[in-house]
């Protein structure tokens, strides 16, 4: 039977990211999103919900986070949900929290929102980092493997506009 664990989120960071290390030196960060949610209810009262989301980030995406991310910013992150059981220590209790553990991410908004362009949306789009060997707009990659400590990563190219699909210049194909 196959299985899948993917999960895709953009929201805002709540807090701003404190990198820790492991004894053996690795670099883990723990973020937490705010992903609002505008609808509508029957009468047409317009409602808005906000979801929060904690995301765990290991080595050098730990660290990057933790330089070029601060409160209040906007961040897409894709990862997996891992289910976190343990026994508490006051009350005996088992208890259980659903997270995210992150494999990628990608800085969005422009330098004052904190990403660091070349998304290819109007305004920048944010540098991108891939722990799958993949680069995101404007990012680098590291290998699945994490890397040492003492190895440094390149930091993000800053690029304007990046040559990506502008959807603001495409107005006559947009269906509606």
């Amino acid at each position: 039977m196959p299985n899948l664990n993917k999960v895709m989120l953009m929201g805002n960071i709540t807090r701003d990211p404190e990198v820790r290390y492991t004894p053996k030196g690795t670099a883990v960060t723990d973020i937490s999103l705010a992903i609002n949610r505008t609808y509508s209810l029957d009468d047409g009262e317009r409602r808005e919900e906000t979801t929060y989301v904690d995301v765990t980030y290991w080595g050098r995406q730990a660290e990057v986070i933790g330089e070029y991310m601060k409160k209040g910013r906007p961040i897409y992150v894709e990862g997996r949900l891992q289910l976190d059981q343990w026994e508490d220590k006051t009350t005996g209790q088992n208890r259980s929290r659903l997270k995210v553990v992150g494999d990628n991410f990608q800085f969005l908004g422009g330098r004052d929102d904190g990403g660091g362009g070349g998304g290819g949306q109007r305004g920048g789009g944010g540098g991108g980092y891939s722990s799958q060997g993949n680069q995101g707009g404007g990012g680098y990659s590291q290998p699945p493997q994490q890397q040492p400590s003492h190895q440094q990563a390149a930091p993000p190219q800053q690029k304007s506009g990046g040559g990506g699909y502008d959807p603001i210049d495409d107005d006559d194909d947009i269906p509606f």
